[in-house]
């Protein structure tokens, strides 16, 4: 009955079905490995995003207020002769003072960014996309900080700027920190970079 029992494999037997330690080893599923490796990778990744946008909005805070400082109401200072100078306006709207009435929407549009890098940041395995979101979350910062906190209002005001090439809308470092970003995003989504570090190619 016993012999009968152990070729069979009944419940009564204990040892009955039990796989081997080695197995059992290989039972363990890879993504669960997988995910257990990626762990610190993807936290050295978020690290690097707040880095770069930590470095990028204490740039543009700092270069505000120092240009805000010493060159606001007096005339530009010429760089490089009439292709690049410095000078300090306040600019409620977009690029070219487009949208002026509308401060509080690209408010509301720098606020919605900030929000939509800080999810993307849980699901970041990749260097390049750290770097580019860290870009925009830093340029968005700036702005959103003149916008909140500068006059005329809080989410009404004007955003400095104060780099002036020739031909071209005056900015600060928040919106080159923003091309910058907005410009590396469409190189890596071109090359089938996503931001969890996985390749694709269509």
């Amino acid at each position: 009955m016993a012999e009968a029992e152990r070729i069979i494999g009944t419940p009564d037997s204990p040892d009955a079905g039990a796989p081997e330690p080695e197995q059992a080893e290989k039972q363990v599923p890879e993504q669960a490995e997988e995910q257990v490796q990626d762990a610190p990778r993807g936290r050295r990744r978020i690290a690097a995003l707040f880095i770069v946008a930590a470095l990028a909005y204490v740039l543009d805070l700092g270069s505000k207020l120092i240009v805000v400082a010493k060159l606001e109401h007096r005339d530009a200072i010429h760089v490089i002769g009439d292709w690049l100078q410095l000078e300090v306006i306040r600019n409620p709207g977009a690029a070219w003072g487009i949208g002026e009435a509308f401060t509080i929407i690209f408010t509301l549009i720098a606020a919605a960014v900030i929000v939509v890098i800080a999810r993307l940041a849980r699901k970041l395995y990749s260097t390049p996309w750290a770097i580019a979101l860290g870009l925009l979350l830093g340029g968005a910062l700036g702005n959103l900080t003149d916008r909140i906190f500068r006059a005329p209002g809080v989410f009404e005001g004007a955003v400095v700027d104060f780099i002036a090439p020739k031909h071209y809308p005056v900015f600060n470092l928040a919106d080159s920190a923003i091309v910058c970003g907005g410009i590396l995003i469409v190189l890596l989504s071109f090359r089938g970079i996503d931001p969890d570090g996985s390749v694709h190619k269509d």
